[in-house]
């Protein structure tokens, strides 16, 4: 049978996962046991045996970026092979749903040529990240942002932020061991916006280094508290030293936007 390759765009509340990356159960895993051949509660997994049950064979999910634990999506992207293709994707779509947990879902599915790869394929990709800037915590929503209680000045954070776009060495903003040769990257946006309580921090990019947006905007906050004058950007990033840059902000308030491809 023919096969046809599927591009899928999947929204999901990442607190319950382990992040992206399917991951077999080991010693440091304290989650409820897993059944034999299943690994630890991951999106790929997730999503991979909904698939699975609905086209009714093995599959292989190959997704654009690996977020952390903790990290949500709004439209993280994916691609599988399949030879169901009597299905419809509006049909496939709502079957992959069904089988899904409430807090993932599938957006879209579209066929695509066999040339298209999920990760290959990507030209940029926008995170955003929410922080919840109010002297009251946001009881109903913890998990979602990042709950800061000391005024953070918007302005200067946006004044901070314009130091990291371009081509640059991003160094001192990734976390140590993260095995890439190359810490050059891209970032073609980086926006600050205040929303009443809510401070929105928007990074675009080619590609980011493990942290590196969490390290951005912690280091942005702490400029926002007036630690730091928003021209320390270009000193720190001119260190290539993790001690050099502000702290990593935690998972809940980091949303993978988008992802552009060519």
């Amino acid at each position: 049978m023919p096969q046809q390759r599927y591009k899928l765009t999947i929204a999901y509340r990442g607190t319950k996962y382990h992040g992206w990356q399917w991951q077999a159960a080991n010693e440091f895993y304290k989650g409820p046991p897993v059944a034999e051949g299943h690994g630890i509660p991951t999106i790929q997994e997730t999503v991979g045996r909904a698939v699975k049950e609905v086209v009714r064979h093995p599959i292989r999910l190959v997704g654009s970026s690996r977020t952390d634990s903790g990290v949500h999506a709004k439209g993280q992207v994916a691609h599988f092979d399949t030879d169901q293709t009597q299905i419809p994707p509006e049909g496939l779509r709502r079957a992959i749903n069904a089988a899904l947990p409430d807090d993932i879902v599938v957006r879209s599915v579209e066929p695509v040529p066999d040339s298209f790869d999920a990760i290959a394929s990507t030209t940029s990709k926008r995170y955003q990240y929410l922080i919840w800037n109010a002297e009251e915590r946001p009881p109903f929503f913890c998990d979602l942002a990042w709950y800061r209680w000391q005024p953070l000045d918007a302005v200067v954070m946006a004044e901070a932020g314009a130091h990291f776009i371009g081509e640059r060495d991003f160094a001192s903003f990734a976390r140590p061991g993260h095995k890439r040769e190359n810490t050059i990257r891209n970032v073609t946006a980086c926006d600050v916006s205040r929303r009443r309580e809510m401070i929105v921090v928007g990074i675009e990019g080619g590609g980011f280094l493990w942290n590196q947006i969490r390290i951005m905007v912690g280091t942005l906050v702490e400029i926002g508290m007036g630690k730091y004058p928003p021209g320390r950007i270009a000193e720190m990033m001119a260190a290539l030293d993790r001690r050099a840059a502000g702290p990593t902000a935690p998972p809940q308030g980091l949303y993978l936007q988008w992802i552009k491809y060519s």
